[in-house]
């Protein structure tokens, strides 16, 4: 854990310290924060369409679905808050070590469209509340958010603490603002208390309780929140991280009931003013601000709190979005990029978009576009809520901070219904493309999304029960007598491969060979040759690459035979991990000796991803040399 490239958003991991802390009371307060950043997400401008629609359309009714969601919400959070103290992982890292190459990169892909939606919400509700305070069009307001990058990285140069304070404050900001309004509205607390009951009333009722749910629950909170707590320096022993547990829960039932708040208070401001007054189609922001003020009484106030509650909850949004997608890059690639490119890159994806639709639709398909990134956000949330409950329920990884079996039951229940209702709305949506499009290749391709999402679905919930039985099936129990066998003289290895790549890492791989060889030892030098000739002509290529690796590779068996080794070059085309494994049998190898690249950008990557493959293609020991 000492690089890194393995930590969790590593410039900032562990840079808190509850334990210098001088008083109980500010020991407990050094872990109050990360759950902060989370809640913004719980109350981003995405959630207002849907809590307005549901406030002007049935009043109070729905306020027991955002208490729900809410309560899911804290289980799943609390959830990734164990994930990350206890393994010291956050959820795209073990992703990343769960799942195959493949699965995971469509998991990234699918991640990094999460945040870029949700960022297109963020950018959306900022220029929407700058055009309703000041009157910028939208078009202008959209470019506007690009300058924000240069706030967060200098947030994020005053450490971690001090971000938080600023999430902090617009939190406060923005529950102020609702709390004004309500004084204002006056609404029935009756009629609001009788809204926590559950009910439905008709179909209508239970599409817009979707939305809500799906709105309200995020999945790139899972990644972030798994990371943030590792920022609190915590000791690996039993009482310390259930210590750290604990205070972060309780962090998290805080921030989140504020974000409750924040939501239901949208609901009843809604159901007060529109629903009362008969104004039952209100879903846009825009809607919503021009009948607030007349509405409540030519109070000037309220509609210019609205905006200003929408500016903080799209600004307060962007930075945890931001900083969601460096983890996300970071755990499911191991790549680290320059911080203003990461942020750039992410608003760029929103902002596009967003340029395109106003130019070429105008400002009233806005509304669509957000919607549009709710039904994005809900794609991905089932693959980011099932690997979740999966690592959490591991008893080997997780030892006795597994959670318990009624646990596992409730999130499981909760995993259920939330796939349900967003495989829903993604149908629904799916639908709704389709009969608007005449084109029999575009809803070809819609249904073959939908197919490879619920075959992707599959995949996230079977794959590990698969993985731990391999587990189980090739590790001896804890309660198995000892073989005194297994302590007689171990068989020297005869046969080593060697896989190089003819770079200075070439050397720790041969050092290593020549530590475990014994006399006898034949060595079988592998390099895989991945010119395109090479590719296409095999060992008859005789394009420049191909020629220079068989003269390296002829070099260093010399250098081999010289220290008196037995060595055998052999070169592979095509395939590198292919071609290492057919060698490696064809050779009756029984060790193969690889080489890892220090974790450095894509290349690390793509060697990580031969050394996986190489190992499930073989039946000998892997030695990995770094």
């Amino acid at each position: 854990m000492s690089d890194d490239h393995h930590l969790s958003l590593g410039d900032v991991h562990n840079t808190i310290d509850p334990s210098v802390a001088k008083s109980p009371w500010k020991r407990i307060m050094a872990f109050f924060g990360p759950a902060y950043l989370v809640s913004v997400g719980y109350m981003d401008p995405g959630n207002w369409a849907t809590d307005i629609a549901g406030g002007s359309q049935f009043g109070y009714k729905l306020i027991w679905v955002l208490l729900m969601s809410n309560l899911m919400a804290l289980l799943l959070q609390s959830l990734s808050v164990r994930l990350g103290i206890v393994r010291g992982r956050d959820l795209a890292q073990c992703n990343r070590e769960m799942y195959p190459p493949a699965i995971n990169f469509i998991l990234y892909i699918l991640a990094e469209i999460a945040i870029a939606a949700c960022d297109l919400a963020e950018v959306l509700g900022m220029a929407i509340g700058l055009n309703l305070l000041f009157g910028f069009p939208l078009l202008w307001g959209v470019l506007v958010t690009l300058c924000d990058t240069v706030l967060i990285l200098y947030l994020q140069r005053l450490g971690m603490r001090r971000l938080e304070m600023f999430i902090i404050g617009l939190i406060i900001i923005i529950g102020g603002c609702f709390l004004v309004e309500m004084f204002f509205a006056r609404p029935s607390l009756h009629d609001v208390a009788l809204g926590f009951i559950p009910s439905l009333p008709g179909h209508a009722a239970l599409y817009v309780a979707i939305g809500i749910i799906g709105a309200t629950v995020m999945p790139h909170n899972l990644y972030l929140h798994s990371a943030l707590v590792q920022t609190r320096k915590v000791a690996h022993t039993d009482s310390a991280m259930r210590r750290a547990i604990r205070f972060n829960a309780l962090d998290s039932t805080i921030a989140l009931n504020i974000a409750f708040f924040v939501n239901a208070a949208i609901l009843i401001l809604a159901g007060s003013v529109f629903y009362l007054s008969s104004h039952h189609q209100v879903a846009s922001l825009q809607d919503a601000y021009k009948l607030l003020t007349p509405l409540l009484g030519n109070k000037v106030w309220a509609s210019r709190l609205f905006a200003i509650a929408l500016i903080a909850a799209g600004q307060s949004s962007t930075i945890t979005g931001t900083l969601a997608g460096q983890i996300v890059m970071e755990g499911y690639l191991r790549l680290r990029i320059n911080p203003v490119v990461r942020r750039l890159i992410t608003r760029l994806l929103a902002i596009v978009p967003a340029v395109l639709v106003i130019v070429l639709m105008g400002d009233k398909m806005v509304d669509s576009l957000l919607i549009f990134s709710q039904v994005l956000l809900s794609m991905q949330l089932a693959f980011a809520v099932i690997p979740l409950i999966h690592f959490v329920s591991d008893k080997v990884k997780m030892n006795a901070f597994t959670i318990r079996p009624h646990v596992q039951l409730v999130a499981w229940l909760v995993a259920a219904l939330i796939v349900v209702l967003n495989f829903k709305l993604v149908y629904d949506s799916a639908a709704s493309w389709i009969n608007g499009t005449t084109s029999l290749m575009v809803k070809g391709l819609i249904v073959l999304g939908e197919l490879g999402l619920l075959a992707l679905l599959v995949i996230t919930v079977i794959y590990p029960y698969i993985l731990r039985r391999r587990y189980r099936e090739s590790h001896i129990h804890n309660d198995t007598p000892v073989n005194t066998s297994l302590l007689a003289a171990a068989k020297p290895f005869e046969r080593v491969a060697l896989a190089l790549d003819f770079t200075e890492k070439d050397q720790k791989v041969v050092q290593y060979a020549l530590q475990l060889a014994k006399e006898g030892t034949s060595f079988i030098l592998i390099h895989v040759v991945e010119s395109v000739s090479a590719r296409i002509a095999g060992n008859r290529a005789q394009d420049y690459e191909t020629v220079k690796d068989k003269e390296q590779m002829e070099e260093y068996v010399r250098i081999f035979s010289q220290r008196r080794y037995m060595a055998t070059g052999v070169l592979g085309f095509n395939k590198r991990a292919a071609e290492i494994a057919r060698i490696v049998k064809e050779n009756n190898c029984d060790l193969l000796i690889i080489g890892s690249h220090g974790h450095k950008a894509m290349k690390d990557w793509l060697l990580g991803e031969t050394i996986n493959s190489v190992r499930h293609m073989i039946e000998v020991p892997v030695f990995i040399a770094r």
